[in-house]
């Protein structure tokens, strides 16, 4: 029986208005899965079929009820009482295992209110979780993700966990009246040839900020000062650390601000995403198509039109793998590379820092966004206009000036920006092709795991078709990029279903909005670039390519971790070399051009003008010790 109640809140937050029950049922499931091909190790390799997994969960108690509830602070909700449950792998083999908050369709399905109406479930915003198990704790939003948990449990372990779920403190009027109904799901496959997984979110290489720079989370509402210290990422759950700087004389306040204090979108200046060094191999399920493995992330053969999953092992500064980068997928992962934009300017990186969005100015109802001038300052932002019609000589001297002495955000000299190249554009676009990102993200499935495109016609930052779909244009801005809300099709991601990961912790434009310039270049030929001929750049700010035949491009052998050859019509995204006639390199293509856009997608050009005025550019920060 559902009845009215109210609840009255904290002085400094708005008042919520009464708010009809809002009831959390959690309906414990086991759901086993297994590969019917995996790999076991032993004096030579041997393929097996494995049997019926067994892992239990074990519910302690009745299930959550939540009654009478009202918008409650993370201290406060973390106080309630907890749901006991346990996972216990009976097989005598370790597995993986994510498991997953879901909607429970069933429990809808029977669902009613007090005047017979169905119910209306819950914004996944308005649903924070608290789950401890095995000494870790995992806090968070549903819009984040489905997945609240993940791991190796091994032979005949039992995890014991606690889950503490609350109604958001910013939940508002629109909650009133509706459920939440869930389920547990867990999903378990043998992983026996996966050393890399054990090590966990522990081998990311922490982000190295500069003291400009504040780490935030989203609360599923807005952006927030987050704890560097503990659960500000986890690759492992598609949360990638995003960190973002504040107009300077805003500074000095959020810098001594508590956590948890929003981050008004009008104070930030740029927005960044942390990339991680990492290894890769791309897998060939029979020894001539590298389209990556299948497995947990992919049921079918992987193919160019739906690629499977690229190999990704975290690794330290010290580490430079030099491999072939190729494997059989009937083998354990093997001939690792490290990506060569991990290393600038003779440093080894520790990761990249990456525009969260397309670049836009400090003027960006200017023409083009801000034109092909100089006098104008780069902003990283969402929902704006992204910056074009500037040429690539304007473009590097923009994002040089980010870093340099006396710039406005007041980065450091151990701080490099420069305009991204494409070598790293290449490591966002593999890594979002891992079980780091959206390959990786159980939200979606089969095509949908190609990141979504952005058709904004206005160029818009951060924009989402809603689909990978190669369809018309859409005028505007169809989905935000924080869009996450359910629909009667379910959670449906529309909006960070353009990010590459699922989550709002992506990268976005990188499938559609503008054509992006990324510094690689056909044989020092400047054409039209604005630079003088023949090219003259430190070559620390671009990657050379010396012929048109991908195959060859870097002084006659294969460009790995370029995104060229290795990954060239994956998700059957448009791909064509520079040349002497196209020397300049673009990533993503653009949104009058969505027939084949996409991460993986790349084309050379000559000039800006005509129908190019619209290409756009993206910034880097790498750094290194002053």
């Amino acid at each position: 029986m559902l009845k009215n109640i109210g609840g009255t809140l904290r002085d400094n937050k708005k008042k919520v208005a009464i708010i009809t029950l809002v009831v959390l049922l959690i309906v414990i499931i086991g759901v086993s899965y297994a590969w019917l091909r995996t790999i076991i190790y032993g004096e030579k390799d041997v393929q097996i079929r494995v049997g019926d997994i067994d892992l239990v969960l074990n519910e302690e108690s009745d299930g959550i009820q939540l009654v009478n509830v009202i918008p409650t602070y993370d201290d406060e909700g973390k106080n309630n009482t907890p749901y006991n449950f346990s996972i216990q792998n009976k097989s005598n083999i370790a597995l993986y295992y994510t498991l997953s908050l879901v909607d429970d369709e069933d429990a809808l399905s029977n669902c009613q209110t007090t005047d017979g109406g169905s119910c209306e479930l819950l914004d996944p915003r308005d649903i924070r979780y608290e789950l401890q198990m095995n000494g870790r704790t995992f806090t968070g939003s549903l819009s984040d993700s489905s997945i609240i948990s993940y791991g190796v449990i091994d032979a005949e372990e039992v995890i014991d966990c606690e889950l503490r779920v609350w109604l958001n403190i910013n939940a508002t009027n629109e909650a009133m009246g509706k459920v939440y109904l869930g389920q547990l799901k867990v999903f378990a496959t043998q992983q026996l040839d996966d050393s890399n997984f054990e090590q966990g979110n522990d081998a990311v290489n922490e982000p190295e900020m500069d003291s400009n720079m504040i780490a935030v989370k989203h609360d599923g509402y807005n952006w927030v000062k987050t704890d560097i210290e503990s659960g500000w990422y986890n690759y492992d759950m598609g949360i990638w650390a995003n960190a973002v700087t504040v107009k300077s004389d805003k500074l000095s306040e959020y810098q001594s601000a508590a956590v948890g204090t929003e981050i008004n979108m009008d104070d930030i200046e740029t927005m960044w995403v942390w990339i991680p060094r990492y290894s890769y191999t791309i897998a060939s399920e029979n020894g001539t198509t590298y389209y990556g493995k299948r497995g947990v992330y992919l049921n079918s053969t992987p193919t160019a039109a739906l690629p499977g999953e690229i190999d990704i092992k975290f690794v330290d500064k010290d580490t430079k793998d030099t491999g072939t980068a190729k494997y059989l997928a009937t083998e354990k992962p093997k001939n690792w590379y490290t990506p060569d934009a991990f290393t600038y300017d003779g440093n080894e990186l520790s990761g990249i820092w990456v525009g969260k969005f397309e670049t836009s100015s400090s003027n960006s109802s200017a023409s083009g966004g801000g034109g092909n001038v100089t006098n104008l300052d780069a902003m990283i932002k969402p929902n704006v206009t992204s910056w074009r019609n500037i040429n690539v000589s304007n473009i590097h001297t923009v994002a040089t000036k980010v870093s340099a002495s006396g710039n406005r955000y007041g980065f450091s000299e151990s701080m490099n920006s420069h305009a991204m190249k494409n070598s790293e554009w290449a490591v966002v676009s593999y890594l979002s092709q891992s079980r780091y990102g959206k390959l990786g993200n159980e939200n979606f499935t089969g095509v949908n795991k190609e990141v979504y495109q952005n058709k904004s016609d206005q160029y818009i930052t951060g924009c989402s078709y809603g689909s990978p779909s190669n369809g018309n244009t859409d005028y505007g801005c169809q989905y935000t990029y924080d869009n996450n809300i359910r629909t009667e099709e379910g959670m449906t991601g529309k909006g960070v279903g353009a990010s590459t990961t699922g989550t709002i912790y992506g990268v976005y434009d990188m499938s559609g909005g503008a054509w992006e310039y990324v510094m690689g270049n056909y044989n020092d030929i400047a054409a039209s670039s604005g630079f003088s001929e023949p090219l003259t750049l430190e070559s620390k700010y671009y990657d050379k390519y010396t012929s048109n035949n991908v195959a060859l491009a870097c002084n006659g052998s294969e460009c790995l971790s370029h995104g060229l050859s290795e990954t060239a019509g994956w998700y059957n995204d448009y791909r064509n070399m520079v040349s002497e006639e196209y020397p300049w390199l673009l990533r993503g293509g653009g949104y009058y051009y969505t027939a084949n856009a996409g991460v993986f997608a790349f084309g050379g050009t000559l000039v800006i003008g005509g129908p190019y005025v619209n290409y756009s550019f993206r910034l880097v920060m790498s750094v290194t010790s002053p």
